[in-house]
């Protein structure tokens, strides 16, 4: 059996999700404080706008396929652990109610990635798989990134969540 675009796209998003709560929980156990302007260098962009990409690139992109349209922007997301879990836990459950059969729906589909003057068209598929997935993994990355570089101790599993093992 081929693989759904449900499973290559959902679970995977809902086990980094879970991986970035749990970065979050262990700086805020930590003591990290520092939340509105920790970024991984000068020029990029804080860990707000990081956790909102997770969200944005993982919700927001099964949204943008409904809609046939993503286009990013809306309000920055407050920069405290409660805003950024609430942000990640809304993704995770709204994830969780996505079916097999609508995301094979999907399929076939148009998205237009709308920012400004720039219009990119794409594929339902192509949008989530070549563009959102990317992002998603991209932002969940640099939100891990930002607590290392402020010194705290992570693995690659608290990254990776928990891997879906054949039991």
């Amino acid at each position: 059996m081929p693989l759904s675009l449900h499973a290559a796209f959902v679970p995977s998003c809902r086990q980094i999700i879970g991986g970035c709560l749990n970065v979050l929980t262990k700086a805020e156990a930590a003591g990290i404080t520092d939340l509105g302007e920790a970024r991984l260098a000068p020029d990029m962009y804080p860990l707000a706008f990081q956790v909102k990409q997770v969200a944005m690139h993982s919700k927001g992109a099964i949204e943008a396929v409904r809609k046939g349209v993503f286009t990013p922007g809306g309000d920055p997301l407050s920069a405290d652990y409660a805003t950024f879990k609430a942000a990640l836990q809304d993704a995770d459950a709204a994830l969780a109610s996505v079916t097999e059969a609508e995301m094979e729906g999907f399929i076939g589909g148009t998205t237009l990635f709308a920012f400004g003057e720039r219009k990119m068209p794409f594929k339902s598929e192509d949008f989530l798989l070549s563009f959102s997935q990317p992002n998603f993994y991209f932002h969940a990355t640099m939100v891990y990134a930002i607590f290392r570089n402020q010194g705290l101790a992570l693995g690659k599993m608290d990254y990776m969540g928990r891997p879906r093992l054949a039991m």
